[in-house]
């Protein structure tokens, strides 16, 4: 069913990386998409990660990010964006002295509360050597 989604319909969700707003979800009667506004504080980050059998847009609405897409990195800004491969290991860590503001839309839904699904691969090589090159080049 079609419906309109205000700001005060997006349940916001703290994690130690950041917030998440969940913008559009199964319960809002999405069967194909997941819709996030992602808001990451300076210094923080979504570590090392896969979404096994969904694929991923990241827009970057504010600030700056860099954004890993398995080994490789990029700084993006406002109006950059990055297209992830279903299961492709990606990070997005705000090295910046402002707030990032993203926007995240993942598909297919897999149902239940939020229709996302997430594999932390932060502990495992060679993911947990690149976080230490962040940590050590960053102010994270």
């Amino acid at each position: 069913m079609s419906e309109f989604v205000t700001q005060g319909d997006v349940r916001q969700e703290q994690f130690d990386w950041g917030v998440i707003g969940w913008r559009l979800v199964p319960a809002h009667g999405s069967k194909h998409l997941v819709v996030m506004d992602v808001t990451l504080e300076p210094g923080g980050g979504h570590d090392f990660h896969r979404h096994p059998g969904q694929e991923e847009m990241i827009i970057v609405r504010s600030g700056r990010i860099t954004q890993y897409v398995e080994q490789r990195s990029a700084t993006l800004g406002a109006g950059d964006s990055v297209y992830l491969d279903e299961g492709a290991v990606h990070a997005s860590f705000n090295d910046g002295d402002e707030t990032a503001e993203l926007q995240v839309v993942i598909g297919p839904s897999l149902g239940g509360d939020t229709g996302y699904g997430l594999e932390d691969v932060s502990g495992e090589e060679p993911w947990a050597s690149l976080r230490g090159e962040v940590l050590r080049t960053s102010p994270l």
